[in-house]
């Protein structure tokens, strides 16, 4: 081999290196960004499922509030309309239960204070960054946040005798019946065709809380 080949190769030699270790630092830069963007993807998914699962629980709540109204149309009017508030207790420890299933933390749970009726909740990665590779990443945690709202499948009609005539007054001479039946208050139509007729006196009648509302995920 002649001088000047054994020259080159001594030359090429730390050009090698060089570039191998470059490879090797980009290598692991894209590791690490892969490894960030696969833990904001799994914070995102246990945010949206902890705030849908608090919308759910809070639909299910106002089960015993609607049974008690059922013979009350203006409750109906009022369960049906946009502005519904929903039930007033926090359903909160639904997003926790889920949150913790999916290996991540509260960091906000609140029901919404804009006039829709549903969740805001914020969560964040129990576990952290593996590696400093990227300055100032180590230990850092991915935190996601979600919406879930709860809104009427169905419209209410009252029935035209379902609420008091301001300018009659009541018969107290008549006798009550005792085999009367409570007159249905009005009829719920829903999303898909289904129809209910709002009967107090037959429980049997009335739709699950998913077919009368939906949960799903919203805007911020």
């Amino acid at each position: 081999m002649t001088p000047e080949v054994c020259e080159d190769s001594g030359q090429a030699a730390p050009l090698y290196i060089t570039a191998v270790v470059g490879l090797l630092f980009l290598a692991l830069i894209f590791f690490a960004f892969g490894e960030a963007d696969i833990q904001r993807n799994g914070v995102q998914s246990a945010a949206d499922a902890a705030a849908l699962a608090a919308a759910k629980e809070s639909r299910s709540r106002l089960e015993p509030d609607l049974k008690a109204h059922l013979a009350d149309p203006d409750y109906f009017v009022s369960m049906f309309s946009p502005s519904f508030p929903g039930v007033p207790d926090n359903a909160c420890w639904r997003a926790s239960s889920f949150a913790a299933l999916n290996k991540a933390s509260v960091v906000r749970c609140q029901p919404l204070a804009d006039g829709r009726w549903g969740y805001e909740v914020r969560l964040q990665s129990n576990k952290g960054m593996s590696g400093d590779i990227v300055p100032g990443t180590a230990g850092e945690k991915a935190e996601a946040a979600a919406v879930a709202v709860i809104e009427p499948r169905c419209t209410f009609t009252p029935e035209p005798d379902s609420t008091p005539d301001p300018a009659g007054s009541p018969d107290t001479d008549a006798d009550p019946d005792p085999e009367a039946t409570a007159t249905p208050v009005g009829k719920v139509r829903c999303a898909g065709g289904l129809d209910w007729l709002v009967d107090s006196e037959d429980l049997t009648l009335m739709p699950e809380m998913a077919d009368l509302f939906s949960v799903r995920l919203a805007e911020n």
